[in-house]
């Protein structure tokens, strides 16, 4: 149990990094505008030698900040649950800490998966029929890497909780 357990704290720990820095940096996309580089990330985008705050309101990325920061808020209250559970703290008895730990961890995983998929989605059509230059960049790759890492820290607790829950029913008969 305890294996899991810590199988899925260093996933969801590795994936909450990760969703920071996804969510903080500038290289989502790069393109090629006027033969210069370019890149951008959720909060600013960049030309050479200078960064410029995005200014407009643009739905696709309000809902990619808003499902990255959900996500970051979800994997990090998982963690704390889930270092509770590994160290048996006792309060909140009421509530199998390791089962909540699961939980949240895949509502970070599904949150961050929406995040994904809005981008994605809103990218390929715009860029894809405007520039002929462009690509995700390692940003984009980090957040993708989040979601599997966010999915198997779930995937660990849940199993986790399974083997906890396993003896007591057997028990109980």
């Amino acid at each position: 149990m305890y294996s899991f357990m810590g199988g899925g704290l260093f996933c969801a720990g590795v994936g909450n990094i990760l969703l920071i820095v996804s969510t903080a940096t500038d290289y989502w996309m790069q393109y090629r505008h006027s033969s210069n580089y370019m890149h951008q990330g959720l909060w600013r985008y960049c030309v050479p030698g200078k960064c410029m705050t995005h200014t407009d309101s643009i739905a696709y990325w309000d809902a990619t900040r808003a499902f990255m920061i959900l996500s970051l808020l979800a994997c990090f209250i998982g963690i704390v649950i889930g270092i509770m559970a590994f160290i048996h703290y006792s309060s909140f008895d009421g509530f199998d800490k390791t089962f909540a730990a699961g939980i949240l961890f895949f509502i970070s995983c599904f949150f961050v998966l929406l995040a994904m998929a809005v981008y994605t989605g809103v990218t390929v059509n715009y860029y894809g029929k405007r520039y002929g230059s462009w690509r995700f960049s390692w940003s984009y790759i980090m957040g993708w890497v989040a979601v599997v890492l966010t999915f198997f820290s779930g995937i660990f607790y849940m199993c986790a909780y399974r083997m906890h829950e396993c003896p007591r029913n057997s028990n109980s008969r």
